[in-house]
């Protein structure tokens, strides 16, 4: 059996790629086609140092860092990829990669992590975060988001069998597509982690400085916590932002080394998280470092974070809206509870997030559906 694997682009190794490491782990003699890629010959040990066929985008002017502006041009790159050759087409896609072309006689299999989320519900806080909700160009970028839909719906039709990274995102697929899709959770490195028993008095929380992240929110949030410290580590667009709402209670300490990350992450007293989340890979490594969650009680962490109202075994607690008076209700509540949640307890909810149980879970429906797939074909 001859199998593709198209990703949308390796720039990086965020958690859409350890989910296609995972798949490579599977299927190691795949061959892999993506968008565009710019990895360094140092950083393709996840993709078993294969060779990609890519796009005409990866040869256009500035493609290795605005490769996002390339978007309007990715429908039509991804349909000249030529995948007649393929029994199983395996997609992991955010944006584009369902778009692949295929044939009747092949079978092809997406592994969404969302819709596409500017061009979707997003649309309208995605356009004012970038600043084109207005305007002459805020128009060309509304009629580009429309037509993008257009050919997102489209080609869902092309796809056989739809993988989630979760039951919100499955649906979203069903509110988008108006497809069924099977869950499968992602990967998360739990054997990364040790579980800390003995936690220190510090919050911690940790993520790029991104405007969806709210981590913002948490600062002003403890800042009004003078008695509680917070930690912060990251870097992006929102970091000064951040830095002038914080006040002596809280360090801010940017971009940090994974040991150092992990070192905090084993010994905070617990992690805070305000962002609505598709799936939320770093929640669940906190998880398994013993440490508990305080998490916005919205999308996919509903699914990994086991509440301490409702829950046998729980695991963090969740705060009903992304205000600070909300974030600060919810610390005050975790403090008076936090004997009702253990370290044992949260690596245990973490363990079922594995790796092993990914690629158990995923070679077997893959199996399921090509079965079924050439069933029907003979029939």
């Amino acid at each position: 059996m001859r199998i593709a694997i198209i990703h949308e682009w390796l720039v990086t190794y965020a958690g859409s790629e350890r989910v296609l490491e995972q798949i490579l782990a599977v299927y190691p003699d795949a061959d892999l086609f993506c968008v565009i890629d710019f990895l360094d010959n140092q950083n393709r040990e996840f993709i078993l140092g294969k060779k990609t066929t890519t796009t005409f985008i990866q040869h256009l002017p500035k493609a290795r860092s605005k490769y996002r502006s390339y978007l309007p041009l990715m429908p039509l790159a991804i349909e000249q990829l030529d995948l007649s050759n393929y029994d199983l087409v395996i997609s992991s896609n955010h944006a584009v990669a369902k778009g692949v072309l295929t044939g009747p006689d092949q079978l092809h299999i997406s592994c969404i992590y969302s819709p596409i989320r500017y061009a979707w519900d997003l649309q309208h806080q995605y356009l004012k975060e970038v600043g084109l909700d207005r305007g002459v160009k805020g128009w060309l970028a509304q009629w580009i988001l429309h037509k993008i839909r257009l050919w997102d719906s489209r080609t869902a039709n092309g796809v056989d069998s739809f993988i989630a990274v979760s039951h919100f995102i499955a649906r979203r697929i069903k509110k988008v597509y108006r497809r069924e899709s099977t869950v499968i959770y992602p990967p998360v490195d739990i054997h990364a982690f040790t579980q800390v028993d003995i936690k220190e008095s510090f919050y911690l929380a940790a993520s790029r400085l991104v405007p969806y992240k709210r981590i913002d929110l948490i600062v002003e949030a403890f800042s009004k916590m003078p008695d509680r410290r917070l930690v912060v580590i990251g870097d992006g667009p929102e970091f000064d932002k951040v830095r002038e709402k914080a006040k002596k209670n809280i360090e801010i300490l940017g971009y940090q080394e994974f040991e150092v990350l992990k070192d905090y992450m084993q010994r905070a007293r617990a992690f805070v998280y305000a962002a609505e989340e598709d799936f939320g890979i770093i929640p669940l490594e906190a998880q398994a470092c013993g440490t508990p969650v305080v998490a916005y009680g919205k999308g996919a962490l509903l699914e990994t974070i086991r509440d301490l109202a409702s829950h046998e075994e729980p695991t963090g607690v969740f705060f009903s809206s992304q205000t600070v008076e909300s974030i600060r209700d919810a610390v005050e509540y975790f403090e008076r509870n936090i004997e009702g949640i253990t370290p044992e307890a949260c690596r245990k909810n973490a363990e079922r997030f594995a790796p092993e149980i990914f690629r158990e879970s995923f070679a077997r429906l893959v199996e399921h559906e090509y079965e079924q797939f050439h069933k029907a074909m003979n029939t």
